[in-house]
């Protein structure tokens, strides 16, 4: 079930010519767990690198509790002896003795460990990476497995991606993994940019090779290698592909999702007959970038220009979108190349104009990758784990059933089963938890834990009225709670219930997004202010017209780099608040992943 909501972006500016404005762009104002560290370095410190069976208990005694009126059964607080195997009173929502949803309670033995957020961010993250079973570590350092469970968001992520790819003219095909030296070289700036990260195969067939082969990096010298053998006149022009990928940089500081020496991405490759739709495509692509965060994500990104400092290795101008985390760092989230003819010149990517001259075509480049998923994870979750907006979320909605006596068992069964099937015939992803050794207490701690936006609980009581009750993810307790949705109408009223709640919760996702967003970027006049602003944890944005030098002084001095350059109107009557010069266009700083 994929949700829209009109609400979801504000207004932009015209920028680029106008071209984002044309499109009816929309953009915000700018306003280790023990196992993981040494694979993935983050707080530093190394540790048994085995993996724990993941493991969640529900002994949390702050476990929202369901009336008796409404479930029918004891509205005693949840207990949870792991030790004797023993269900809660209540069962945290209405189980009485661990009959909910089960016939013994108990769960696992050891209660799931993730730590504060606000305490430990980089633990936490990897908290929730290992309990909520979205990844683990592969054997080689830095190296990570995508669970299913994390694999699936990354689904949900390509398949927007891959229709809006194909609805603006673009088709998929695959290039080698396997990249001669060569051809790195071919590109001065590129092979100086990628050279420290590149993985090179030496030996093939037990023989060693007469050339170097890179491990794909990235695709532009391979690309334009064919490109020139496929573009002959301004006929094959424009040429607009994408390739769904793995890459491989061998990255010395590694977090999963975030910065892993091999990741999934897509990248996209097109040549074009003029300077003037290259631009504009590079554009274009960076604003669905944008759409998607916003919209299927309900990440907030701020969309802008990259410093030459910043842009990627071999391109005239890099765009992004910028995410916040939720410790107030920055996170490029996504990237959009405006490639000039650097690789075309180089590999001798020409095309017979209609003028009847041989010309050089232009290019662009964009990505975006697995780091999307911790993107959602960074910018939503919370101390009790994971958060994800409806619109990514490999299952919805979680039906729960509840039940005190065995003779109750039958009736509340059917009733969760009837639910399932008619979100299921309404295309929501919808799970019924029909595990029996789990109170619900537990039950509801796990869903929360893994995410899932809305989860429906039906008890014996319930049943009789031919009622749920709704629990939403993002608004936890009793003011995320509504009690006796009707199930009448054959089900027509629970799937529109269900449908609007979704709703609501992907725009309360954003919205809370964009408020903490907004929270934590200050308006600058001066270096001190900058100074700041970083020094306590918040973005700093203002007029800017420094060098390279300028803003490499502002990174070893503060730890933060220059994000973007906002697409905004430009400024008039303005002074940069570094070198005191005028200024034409504000710059963000951030500390970044």
């Amino acid at each position: 079930m994929l949700l829209r909501s009109p609400s979801l972006s504000a207004s932009t500016s015209a920028v680029a010519g106008g071209f984002l404005q044309s499109l009816g762009a929309t953009s915000p104002s700018i306003f280790l767990p023990p196992t993981w560290r040494g694979r993935f370095s983050s707080a530093g410190s190394s540790a048994n690198p085995a993996s724990p069976a993941v493991r969640c208990e529900s002994a949390d005694p702050t476990v929202e509790t369901r009336s008796a009126e409404s479930a029918g059964v004891s509205a005693a607080e949840p207990e949870v002896s792991a030790k004797k195997g023993k269900g809660g009173k209540k069962g945290g929502g209405g189980g009485g003795q661990g009959k909910g949803g089960g016939k013994s309670g108990g769960g696992s033995a050891e209660a799931s460990k993730i730590a504060s957020r606000s305490e430990n961010f980089s633990r936490w993250y990897l908290d929730v990476i290992r309990e909520a079973e979205l990844a683990d570590y592969g054997p080689v350092r830095g190296t990570m497995v995508i669970r299913p469970y994390g694999y699936a968001i990354w689904e949900a992520i390509q398949s927007w991606l891959d229709r809006k790819f194909k609805e603006t003219g673009h088709e998929n095909m695959y290039f080698p993994q396997f990249i001669p030296y060569s051809f790195i070289e071919k590109e001065a700036s590129h092979v100086e940019g990628f050279s420290p990260e590149l993985a090179l195969v030496t030996i093939g067939g037990g023989k060693e090779l007469e050339e170097r082969l890179v491990v794909r990096p990235t695709s532009e010298t391979i690309v334009n290698h064919m490109f020139a053998q496929w573009i002959q006149s301004y006929r094959d022009l424009p040429l607009l592909i994408n390739q769904w990928a793995n890459v491989t940089r061998w990255e010395m500081s590694t977090r999963p999702f975030v910065r892993t020496l091999e990741f999934l991405w897509q990248e996209g490759h097109t040549a074009h007959a003029t300077a003037e739709e290259a631009e504009e495509e590079a554009l274009r692509m960076v604003e669905v970038y944008r759409q998607f965060a916003w919209e299927q994500a309900a990440v907030p990104v701020i969309v802008g220009r990259k410093s030459p400092n910043e842009t990627f290795a071999g391109a005239e101008r890099t765009y992004t979108i910028e995410a916040m985390a939720g410790d107030r760092r920055a996170l490029q989230a996504g990237t959009s190349h405006f490639l000039g003819q650097n690789f075309a010149k180089a590999f001798g990517t020409k095309y017979l104009a209609e003028s009847g001259a041989q010309q050089y075509v232009w290019q662009t480049s964009w990505g975006v990758s697995t780091r999307m998923v911790g993107a959602v994870i960074m910018g939503h979750g919370d101390d009790m784990g994971l958060k994800l907006p409806p619109n990514l979320a490999p299952i919805q909605v979680v039906i729960v059933p509840i039940w005190k006596a065995e003779g109750e068992r039958e009736a509340v069964m059917e009733a969760a089963g009837r639910a399932e099937g008619i979100l299921r015939a309404a295309g929501v992803r919808v799970k019924l938890d029909k595990t029996e050794q789990r109170t619900p207490g537990f039950k509801f701690n796990f869903w929360e834990m893994k995410g899932v936006p809305v989860r429906i609980e039906i008890g014996p009581r319930d049943v009789a009225a031919n009622t749920v009750v709704t629990a939403r993810r993002d608004r936890p307790g009793k003011q995320g709670k509504q009690f006796g949705v009707s199930m009448g109408g054959e089900g027509r009223e629970l799937v529109s219930h269900v449908q609007a709640l979704l709703q609501d919760v992907q725009a309360g996702m954003l919205a809370d997004a964009v408020a903490f967003r907004d929270s934590h970027i200050v308006e600058v006049a001066s270096y001190d202010d900058l100074k700041t602003a970083i020094a306590s944890g918040k973005w700093a944005r203002g007029p800017w017209t420094g060098s390279d030098e300028d803003e490499q002084r502002v990174k070893e001095e503060t730890g933060a780099t220059l994000r973007c350059f906002p697409f905004e109107p430009k400024l008039s009557d303005a002074t940069c608040f570094f070198t005191g010069k005028p200024a034409t266009e504000r710059a963000i700083f951030s500390r970044a992943y």
